[in-house]
């Protein structure tokens, strides 16, 4: 498996200090948060673009995916929604990165419906572009039973899942759950660690509750190799302790979890 942070741990910080935290402390990738705050979100030019993807090139680290703020399911008009998903597409298109996330949103009985057409909609822009749309288990969809009522009828290989550990077991899923339900449609996994379901203030990886051991030990049990990222809710949680002073424990906590589970 390859390891990965959001910027959304280090918000507002600029494209190059970011990388040199991702190459000291070891990390393969960056999720970056696609947000107007940050460096990098759909209202750059062409330029800027080009300058963004350059960097990572040069730096050797991988752009993951964008953090995008889309909510397929919530009410409303689809046309207003399925177009925020083209925009956050081409972005990653132009950065060259392979996944974008978008956020549930459901608020009423027509949820898993609306989600799955609009994400039909989105699907084939997105197969053109290379690029795959990931709906992570959030808010109104936390677990991978819930997830999968949107992406089974959607049936298209360019949309799949983003698991967020802390939501599935904030649902009450057991990893094995949300491996069984999701496996087929999983991009990637954004690890995290809190105190308790009523203190979700971030902490450093295997200080908290979260069953991080026991998601790391079915992923490797089940042959998956794909990226682990490690999303710190700074930007939420500004008294939190700094993220790049936890990166390397971070990392070295993942790897003895692989070591462990191996």
């Amino acid at each position: 498996m390859k390891f990965a942070f959001s910027t959304l741990g280090v918000p507002g910080l600029p494209l190059s200090e970011v990388l040199r935290l991702a190459v000291a402390h070891g990390y393969h990738g960056v999720e970056l948060r696609a947000h107007p705050e940050e460096p990098v979100h759909p209202g750059l030019g062409p330029d800027e673009r080009a300058d963004a993807a350059a960097e990572f090139k040069a730096a050797g680290v991988e752009i993951l995916g964008l953090a995008g703020y889309p909510r397929v399911a919530a009410p409303g008009d689809d046309e207003a929604v399925i177009e925020e998903i083209r925009d956050l597409v081409e972005l990653a298109r132009d950065l060259g990165a392979p996944f974008v996330r978008v956020f549930p949103g459901g608020e009423d009985e027509h949820a898993d419906v609306i989600a799955a057409r609009r994400l039909g909609t989105a699907a084939e822009y997105a197969t053109d572009l290379g690029v795959r749309i990931l709906l992570e288990t959030h808010d109104s969809h936390r677990t991978g039973a819930d997830a999968i009522r949107v992406l089974g009828p959607v049936g298209h290989r360019q949309v799949g899942a983003l698991w967020d550990v802390m939501h599935t077991w904030l649902g009450g899923e057991q990893p094995l759950e949300t491996y069984a339900a999701l496996s087929p449609y999983l991009g990637y996994v954004q690890v995290k660690d809190i105190a308790s379901a009523e203190d979700s203030t971030p902490l450093a990886l295997g200080a908290g509750v979260l069953p991080l051991a026991e998601c790391v030990e079915v992923l490797t049990r089940h042959g998956w190799d794909g990226w682990l990222c490690w999303e710190y809710e700074q930007r939420w949680y500004e008294n939190a302790e700094p993220l790049p002073g936890l990166l390397s424990g971070g990392r070295e906590h993942l790897g003895r979890l692989l070591n462990d589970s191996a």
